[in-house]
């Protein structure tokens, strides 16, 4: 048979890529976090997190991951049992981000319980067209270049240079931060600031095509941002609602002109913008819509965002 008939997936946006190509049925096993599309939720999980996130407040996790990191542990616990007796030929994983998925030394002990040791792919994105080229890969590494060359063309590249022409007759540049932790603070990194700017607005704390990092909320204040994203790492919306209220306790909250013109939303990060997978263009379309409403419409899901002020 050839490789990539028993894939195993350590990433979301890989099994959403795995998906998008239609080799759902090759997928013998994900992680806790792999929810789309829905059909996938049965497979085996073979990656749990490490740390319980779920009882834990936003600077307890940001404590907790970076003390473990710092101690040489890992945030992710591989099922080895499991993965032996799934025999997967194929392991998708990154080496991009600790926090997102198992990589490294994790990915090496796992092998150890292999007794075939199978292909793997290091899927490392980025920027966009690092997603694009992680979708070739995979593709050349599963027989389907051709349906991955269709899939980045007519889902990907194509629908995004779309939206990048449509904000290039926008007549502004709105100043936007796109939040992707509030405690403590961090800028958004990798492909986001890209995003942002293909979406017709200009995040100057960004740090595209690089990891975000902690800064400082006075810089935010002095940036005055008028469109203001607010997407915590991994987290689905209605996590984030719940985070929200944590807002207004930042000194000068109502001084941000987002904040006085009503433009301050939240957003569906994992599913949108967290993961460097096929639906990275809605979440390119959904921010066109908050930064130029008046340009583009959104037919997604109702649950993608809501504005808050």
């Amino acid at each position: 048979m050839p490789t990539g008939s028993r894939i195993v997936s350590f990433l979301p946006s890989a099994t959403e890529m795995v998906c998008a190509l239609g080799l759902a049925d090759r997928l013998v096993g994900v992680t806790h976090e792999c929810d789309y599309p829905e059909s996938i939720r049965s497979k085996p999980i073979v990656v749990r997190s490490a740390v319980p996130v779920d009882k834990m407040s936003e600077a307890q996790i940001d404590k907790e991951v970076s003390e473990r990191l710092r101690n040489g542990l890992s945030v992710y616990q591989v099922d080895e049992v499991l993965l032996q007796t799934l025999s997967p030929d194929l392991i998708l994983t990154q080496d991009l981000c600790q926090v997102c998925a198992p990589s490294g030394n994790e990915i090496v002990q796992a092998l150890n319980a292999l007794s075939e040791r199978p292909q793997i792919l290091w899927l490392t994105p980025r920027t966009l067209a690092d997603i694009a080229d992680n979708i070739r890969e995979i593709g050349k590494a599963t027989g389907r270049c051709d349906d991955a060359e269709k899939l980045i063309q007519d889902g990907l590249t194509g629908k995004i240079d779309e939206i990048a022409r449509t904000a290039a007759q926008c007549g502004s540049r709105p100043r936007v931060f796109c939040m992707e932790w509030l405690d403590p603070l961090y800028c958004s990194g990798h492909w986001v600031p890209e995003m942002v700017k293909i979406a017709g607005g200009v995040d100057e704390i960004s740090r595209p095509g690089k990891e975000s990092v902690r800064v400082e909320w006075s810089d935010v204040l002095k940036w005055a941002p008028e469109v203001l994203v607010i997407m915590p790492c991994g987290s689905h919306l209605d996590k984030i609602l719940e985070l929200a209220p944590k807002l207004q306790t930042f000194p000068g909250w109502r001084d941000v002109p987002a904040v006085r013109n009503g433009q301050v939303y939240a957003v569906d990060a994992s599913s949108y913008f967290a993961r460097p997978g096929p639906r990275v263009v809605q979440g390119t379309e959904l921010l066109a819509h908050l930064i130029h409403p008046e340009k583009f419409s959104w037919s997604g899901p109702g649950n993608a965002y809501k504005q808050l002020v």
